[in-house]
C-alpha cells in the first residue's frame, strides 16, 4: 500500500492553480457566465444599432416625424417584457456571477465580473437619469403636430440623448468584453481551455 497521496492530474497540468471544483458545484456557475454574456450582448446591440442606424436615419427627418416616431419607439420599447427582463437580467446574472466566483475564491474569474457589473451599472444609471427623462419629456408632447415648443423639444433631445446613448453603447461593449475575459478565465482555471 503507497503512503502516497493520489496524483492530482489538475495540480500538474495546471500548476499554480487550485484543482478544479467538483462537475456538480460547476453546473451553476458556467450557465450564470453564458446568461450574462448573452443579456449584455443583446443590450449592446440594441444600443449599437440605434447608434448606427435608427439615430442617423431620423435624423434626417423633419421634427414632427422624428418626434411621432421616437415616441412610438419608445410606446413599444417600454411595453415590451422582454426587454425589461433582459435589461435587468444583464446586471443581476453579472452581479450574481461576480458573488459565485468570489465565494469560489476564483478571484482571477471575479476581477473582470466586477468590471463588467460596474459598466453596466453605469448603463442603468445613464438611462435612468438621462435617457428616460428625455423620452417622458418627448411623450408629453402629445401629439407633435399641435405642440408649439417642438423644435426646442427635439433639438434638445438631438443633444443630449444621441450622445449619452453613444456613451451606453461603449460602456455596454466594456462590459461584454470583461465578461467575455471571465469566460477564459474561467476556462483556464476549470481545465477546459487549453492555457
Amino acid at each position: 500500500m503507497s503512503h502516497y497521496p493520489p496524483h492530482s492530474p489538475s495540480s500538474s497540468v495546471y500548476p499554480g492553480y487550485p484543482p478544479p471544483p467538483s462537475p456538480t458545484r460547476e453546473r451553476v456557475f458556467g450557465p450564470l457566465l453564458v446568461a450574462s454574456v448573452l443579456c449584455t450582448g443583446l443590450m449592446a446591440g440594441l444600443f449599437f444599432a440605434y447608434d448606427v442606424s435608427v439615430m442617423p436615419g431620423l435624423a434626417e427627418l423633419d421634427d414632427r416625424t422624428y418626434a411621432v416616431a421616437m415616441q412610438r419607439f419608445n410606446a413599444v420599447i417600454d411595453g415590451s417584457g422582454l426587454f425589461g427582463l433582459v435589461f435587468i437580467a444583464a446586471l443581476g446574472l453579472t452581479v450574481a456571477s461576480a458573488i459565485v466566483a468570489f465565494r469560489r475564491k476564483r478571484l482571477a474569474v471575479a476581477v473582470p465580473l466586477v468590471v463588467a457589473a460596474v459598466c453596466y451599472l453605469a448603463v442603468l444609471v445613464i438611462t435612468v437619469a438621462v435617457n428616460l427623462p428625455l423620452n417622458a419629456e418627448l411623450a408629453d408632447l402629445g401629439n407633435p403636430a399641435t405642440a408649439e415648443d417642438l423644435p426646442a423639444v427635439i433639438e434638445d433631445f438631438k443633444s443630449v440623448w444621441v450622445p449619452a446613448n453613444v456613451v451606453r453603447t461603449l460602456l455596454c461593449v466594456v462590459s461584454l468584453g470583461a465578461l467575455c475575459s471571465a469566460v477564459l478565465r474561467y476556462g483556464r482555471v476549470s481545465g477546459s481551455f487549453p492555457r
